[in-house]
């Protein structure tokens, strides 16, 4: 078992690597990444976009989100379907607090620790992970060096 400190130190490495990943994101309201970490291996990444074959652009004339922009954890989590990878016992780091509906899929994909980044307004999605008995991790980067 990793030593504390030392967790810490990787789950903060991987927390800085999944923001330089959202650069990634033409979207312009927020940038999300998502790296899903397992025996210290990145298995897989995601950044939230349009769907494959779609244009990279994320809203509308009213800078509205489109219905269809996928989130990070969701690409992260779908990408790991076309690979020969799998997520059990899997760490999901995610620059910004999940949503209900990725909460869903992170629990589905037997992903069982979850470190992110940002508090998100909406509760939901945390809340829901820590009722299946996720590991939930809240780290700050600003405040952290």
């Amino acid at each position: 078992m990793e030593s504390n400190d030392k967790q810490l130190k990787l789950d903060i490495r991987y927390l800085k690597m999944a923001r330089v990943w959202a650069e990634n994101s033409y979207c312009q309201r927020r940038q999300v990444g998502a790296l899903v970490v397992k025996d210290k291996m990145i298995i897989s990444d995601g950044y939230n976009g349009t769907p494959s074959g779609f244009e990279n652009v994320c809203e509308d004339d009213n800078n509205v989100t489109k219905p269809y922009v996928l989130h990070a954890e969701a690409n992260a989590i779908t990408k790991l379907a076309r690979s020969n990878n799998n997520s059990d016992g899997a760490t999901i780091y995610i620059t910004a607090s999940p949503c209900i509906e990725c909460a869903k899929l992170i629990i589905q994909a037997g992903i069982r620790r979850v470190v992110y980044g940002e508090q998100y307004r909406l509760t939901d999605g945390i809340d829901l992970l820590r009722r299946a008995g996720i590991e939930v991790v809240f780290l700050d980067v600003n405040s952290t060096k």
